[in-house]
């Protein structure tokens, strides 16, 4: 499995994920700069992404949706606020009201980072998201926010071996 490390830190506000995988970094980039492919690992297996809007530029906007098992829709967005590729970017990401991806102010928003770094041939990508308060970080933590986030990375090897 690519996730090696999970660690959370409420003095400091950070998730903190590492994984590893078994591809150089610019294959790896490729996976966030193509929509198609992004849509196959975002989600976790049983909640799979739709991106709709795919602009992965400084002031883009990605806006996305995760369908349920039961066909329910889920509605994200990420605010890109700085891309250096191929070794990563960073974003606001936050919950949305619906299908106009409307942030939904009752849900925690988090800024997120992702660096892709050459380990060995091989790729060490790791996913930083820091929220406002531990309150914020908490909500996530028991939403499921590492589980789900680990088993849509752990997809990454396949589409990448494919």
């Amino acid at each position: 499995m690519p996730v090696t490390d999970v660690a959370h830190d409420l003095d400091a506000l950070t998730l903190t994920i590492t994984a590893d995988f078994a591809a150089p970094v610019d294959r790896v980039w490729r996976v966030y700069e193509d929509p198609r492919q992004l849509e196959r690992v975002w989600g976790p297996p049983t909640y799979p992404a739709t991106f709709v809007d795919h602009d992965l530029t400084p002031g883009g906007r990605m806006n996305y949706y995760l369908t349920s098992p039961e066909g329910e829709h889920h509605y994200a967005y990420w605010d890109i606020t700085h891309v250096q590729a191929p070794t990563g970017f960073g974003f606001r990401d936050g919950f949305a009201l619906d299908d106009t991806f409307t942030p939904n102010p009752a849900m925690p928003q988090s800024t997120q980072e992702i660096a892709l770094t050459e380990a060995d041939g091989a790729t060490r990508a790791t996913f930083v998201s820091t929220y406002a308060s531990a309150e914020d970080l908490q909500t996530v933590l028991a939403m499921g926010v590492v589980e789900g986030a680990s088993s849509a990375i752990n997809q990454i090897d396949d589409l990448l071996a494919a």
